[in-house]
């Protein structure tokens, strides 16, 4: 190629940043392109686009980018739990789809969350992330089960949420990673009813 026609590099090194990434697939959907009219399918891949976007921004995330079946968010090293608490909420949010009822399907997705140096910008003018993490995230969604949460052992050890239970889970080898590679299902803890206080006064 002629150097003429590179783009400069530029002058000084972009500098990075520790993010956690969030990916979310849902699973079927060439399954769901086969079974509803094309204007169904589109109107439900929009519906479910855009829940998991209010739903990432909602937890101070940044949705980077979405392929109609998946939907990929940044958060910044001090939001890791809200992350992760994301990844789990979209299982839930995808399930309850009105328009999916409506059409008589259901959603499940599975995701991965990663935690690493990436270094973020602008690439035709929607926000871009680059790094092994993107990459980690998306391997470990398609690792995960139907249903299924995966998150890397750095994101784990960064989590403050103490609602969360994490299980050492095997991986198949993973695509341009290392035997090495450590995952653990994460797990939403059961909410209990608290008890009323049994101290309280009365009279």
């Amino acid at each position: 190629m002629p150097s003429d026609l590179l783009l400069p590099l530029p002058a000084q090194a972009t500098p990075s940043q520790l993010a956690c990434l969030v990916m979310v697939d849902l699973v079927g959907s060439t399954r769901l392109a086969h079974q509803l009219p094309l204007d169904h399918y589109m109107a439900l891949m929009a519906e479910f686009v855009q829940v998991l976007i209010l739903s990432f921004e909602a937890r101070g995330g940044q949705v980077l980018q979405h392929q109609g079946d998946a939907v990929l968010g940044l958060w910044h090293e001090e939001n890791v739990s809200s992350g992760i608490r994301a990844a789990l909420e979209a299982h839930e949010r995808s399930a309850r789809l009105s328009l999916a009822a409506l059409l008589g399907v259901s959603l499940q997705v599975r995701s991965g969350v990663a935690v690493g140096q990436v270094i973020t910008g602008l690439v035709g003018g929607q926000p871009s992330a680059y790094g092994l993490p993107v990459n980690y995230a998306c391997r470990l969604s398609s690792a995960a089960d139907v249903g299924e949460t995966l998150v890397c052992s750095q994101a784990k050890q960064m989590d403050q949420n103490r609602q969360v239970d994490y299980l050492p889970r095997s991986l198949p080898a993973l695509r341009g990673f290392g035997a090495e590679c450590l995952a653990f299902t994460a797990r939403l803890r059961p909410q209990t009813d608290q008890a009323p206080n049994s101290h309280m006064k009365t009279g």
